[in-house]
């Protein structure tokens, strides 16, 4: 007797497990998952501001943001809850252009801050040379509130929480702050590759 009948297999594309890091399982899902309330800021009340260990704040309306080189990006995401998500499309403005022209003095570390009072810890090196973007697409249309929307900081390489949604800017410091759930036991770095998930891994 056959044990799996015809048609009845998995919809799951096989995956490279090259992709998946340890601990993780790929899903087609997109979980949303918050520490509080969605805000819901309107577009013009919204800012993105850089500020802390820089010559001078600097500051964009939406309109200025919108106005800004975007990229579109393809990149695998990695919840500390254990799900995967592969090949996530997202449209936004690199780190990179927002820093430039900025001088950025001792700068090591970056502290995102968010609407609801979210913050996030991040070493500048891992926002720069391509590595980082504040996003506002998401699968060819404006990022969902859900979602971290109008705009969330997206750092695929390291697990999502360090994405901050809503995230209303970056403060440079030469020193490390831990975030909300850096604070709350999670690792201060969070490389999924690595299962950072909490502090002491």
């Amino acid at each position: 007797m056959a044990i799996i009948s015809r048609g009845f297999r998995s919809r799951r594309p096989p995956v490279d497990p090259s992709r998946v890091p340890p601990g993780q399982y790929v899903t087609n899902d997109f979980p949303v998952l918050s520490a509080g309330p969605t805000p819901h800021t309107p577009l013009d009340k919204w800012t993105f501001t850089i500020r802390g260990l820089v010559d001078t704040p600097k500051s964009w309306t939406w309109d200025e943001f919108a106005r800004l080189p975007h990229e579109e990006v393809k990149v695998d995401i990695h919840c500390v809850t254990k799900w995967t998500k592969l090949d996530t499309m997202w449209s936004g403005v690199a780190i990179d252009t927002l820093l430039h022209g900025i001088d950025i003095g001792k700068s090591k570390y970056v502290t995102a801050f968010c609407d609801g009072g979210y913050t996030t810890n991040v070493p500048l090196a891992d926002l720069v040379n391509g590595q980082a973007w504040i996003a506002v697409g998401y699968d060819g249309a404006p990022l969902h509130p859900e979602h971290g929307g109008p705009a969330r900081l997206l750092v695929p390489h390291l697990y999502f929480w360090k994405s901050a949604k809503w995230v209303r800017g970056l403060e440079l410091r030469d020193h490390d702050v831990p975030g909300f759930w850096e604070v709350n036991g999670y690792h201060d770095y969070g490389d999924p590759w690595k299962e950072q998930r909490y502090q002491g891994d």
